[in-house]
């Protein structure tokens, strides 16, 4: 497409029946860069928000991905599955004898920091094999808890065997391992009926864009309205300006000085006089002084 490499984060709404690397791909082939990845990965069958990062974009990836999710979930109770989505092999079902504050309150029993047991399908890995692929080999392996924190769930449906909740969660919970979790509790089995990303860190479905919305943008060369700065990453990080010689120390890998210690974690992003991201930097509590971790192209 000739179209000169820039820098930026979108906000796409995923649909259903799509991998998130086949967003990615998309994505690619819109906006003619090769430079392009995804912060945190929806199943196919799920839908909502997947953040794309484009060119240095790249680089603050895993802080978008240590973000905080929020999903809206349908269960269906009775009815366990091999993958615990509605996507694989039953392998057994239930009488559904449950009432609705019984749910309501099995539900809030998962509320708090708690273990998880990760699915055998999963993008994890055992001996650089992912899970999903030991899986489909008939393979199942022994995973370990992790733990995880569910920040609050609210039940915004029920018909049974149906249920519709929204959760919000720290990176790295398992929607579908809920789904088969709760199940378990109220004795009859579940699986994970569909799912949505309602939203990711500061990103929200309802100012997502679709993927044809996107392609009609960079068909018509005005695809910037829906390109996200880079920094937007890394709103959770205090911002400091520092002048010419300074930044000059910066670009060159050097420590510097900070007036004051971080008063929101260890991070904070650095700018120019002139408003640009130059770098994220991390505190050394040694020196006290301030280690470039992350320095960004001027200009870009």
């Amino acid at each position: 497409m000739g179209k000169q490499p820039f820098t930026g984060i979108l906000n796409i709404a995923k649909p259903a029946g799509m991998t998130s690397h086949d967003v990615v791909d998309r994505v690619r082939q819109m906006s003619g860069q090769r430079r392009v990845g995804h912060a945190g990965t929806l199943d196919p069958a799920a839908t909502g928000v997947l953040v794309v990062c484009l060119g240095q974009a790249t680089r603050v990836a895993e802080y978008l991905m240590a973000s905080d999710k929020v999903y809206q979930a349908q269960i269906r109770l009775g009815v366990s599955t091999d993958t615990h989505d509605a996507e694989g092999q039953v392998t057994a079902t239930a009488e559904v004898d449950v009432g609705k504050e019984e749910v309501r309150g099995t539900l809030a029993s998962f509320v708090g920091s708690i273990q998880q047991v990760p699915p055998m399908y999963s993008a994890l890995k055992r001996g650089g094999i992912p899970l999903y692929k030991l899986a489909r080999r008939g393979i199942t392996v022994e995973r370990e808890p992790r733990p995880v924190e569910i920040h609050n769930i609210e039940l915004l449906d029920w018909n049974p065997p149906l249920l519709t909740i929204r959760v919000k969660c720290s990176p790295g919970t398992y929607i579908r391992a809920l789904a088969r979790d709760l199940g378990q509790k109220l004795g009859c089995g579940a699986h994970l009926h569909s799912l949505t990303r309602l939203a990711s860190g500061h990103f929200t479905l309802e100012e997502a864009v679709s993927l044809d919305e996107l392609a009609e943008a960079f068909a018509q060369e005005n695809y910037q309205e829906f390109i996200h700065p880079l920094d937007e990453a890394l709103l959770d990080f205090e911002p400091m300006i520092v002048d010419a010689q300074t930044e000059k120390c910066i670009r060159h890998g050097q420590q510097i000085q900070s007036p004051a210690a971080c008063e929101r974690g260890e991070l904070r992003r650095a700018y120019s006089e002139k408003g640009e991201l130059i770098a994220i930097l991390r505190h050394d509590p040694q020196t006290g002084l301030w280690q470039p971790k992350k320095v960004f192209k001027a200009g870009d």
